[in-house]
């Protein structure tokens, strides 16, 4: 199908971008890769009088380091997350989750910070920069805030972004030399989540130090198992103690059902995926 007709702006600036979300009101839509927005534009479930896209805004694409921080701007493409050396080093979970997304010309065009801010709750980001305690500067009229991963994902397809304001960048705390791994159960190659784990994990000796675990579509919002965390601590890297740890991972989720399966089905998934995610992040 062919989109209802809008008008297209193409600022080269925040100011200017923010400035035409103050102007354009409610009926706004922000272009950053487009692989969500493009389709829903086809089929008319969407139809916004103006489209802001942010392809031509300096400075918000990248990857670089800041102190004990990796600094990933919102229009990172998929494949350079993926690809990186930097993001291999200190935050390979990201990494990890970015290989799985779609397929490689998704990978190419779609945007880190875009998928963030799309919240799909089947996407295979928020989980990850969930585990990693994730930190996200939002620019707006009165400047620029920083949002917890905790406090970002607001419910189905909503984060605390609003409409007058725009992702810049996301601040992920170093996790060098920690193990880490993106368990994703798909039905068909390059499929959304049915369900996944992400597992980043610091070991010594054998044994797990420190573990943090979240979970893609358990919920209207990626899901971080906290209890989960807590009780792999000081467990050895075997699958019985491990299997032990996570058996109730799923415990307090809201999982959908839908033709991949129904709630329970995916509570059991959850434990699996999570057992498997922790034993190849540990080694």
């Amino acid at each position: 199908m062919i989109p209802a007709s809008f008008e297209y702006h193409a600022p080269t600036t925040i100011e200017e971008a923010l400035r035409l979300l103050r102007e354009s009101g409610d009926d706004v839509k922000v272009l950053a890769g487009g692989q969500s927005l493009l389709p829903v534009l086809k089929l008319r479930l969407a139809a916004p009088e103006v489209v802001v896209d942010l392809g031509r805004v300096q400075g918000l694409a990248g990857i670089r380091e800041d102190g004990d921080m990796l600094v990933i701007g919102t229009m990172t493409p998929h494949s350079e997350v993926a690809a990186s050396s930097l993001v291999a080093q200190h935050a390979s979970l990201l990494a990890k989750a970015s290989q799985t997304v779609a397929d490689p010309q998704v990978r190419h065009r779609g945007t880190f910070g875009g998928a963030l801010v799309h919240a799909d709750p089947a996407g295979d980001l928020p989980a990850p920069a969930l585990a990693l305690d994730a930190e996200f500067v939002i620019a707006g009229s009165g400047g620029s805030r920083t949002v917890a991963a905790a406090d970002f994902f607001v419910d189905l397809f909503t984060t605390t972004v609003a409409e007058d304001e725009i992702l810049t960048e996301v601040r992920v705390p170093k996790h060098t030399g920690w193990g880490a791994h993106y368990e994703k159960f798909t039905r068909v190659a390059q499929q959304w989540s049915i369900v996944a784990a992400a597992a980043t994990v610091r070991s010594e000796g054998g044994t797990i130090a420190e573990a943090r675990v979240a979970l893609t579509n358990m919920g209207l919002v990626p899901i971080r198992a906290h209890a989960v965390e807590q009780a792999l601590v000081g467990r050895p890297a075997e699958e019985s103690a491990v299997a032990a740890a996570v058996a109730r991972v799923a415990d307090g989720t809201n999982p959908p059902t839908d033709a991949n399966g129904d709630a329970d089905y995916r509570r059991h998934l959850a434990a699996v995926l999570a057992r498997r995610a922790v034993l190849a992040a540990a080694g």
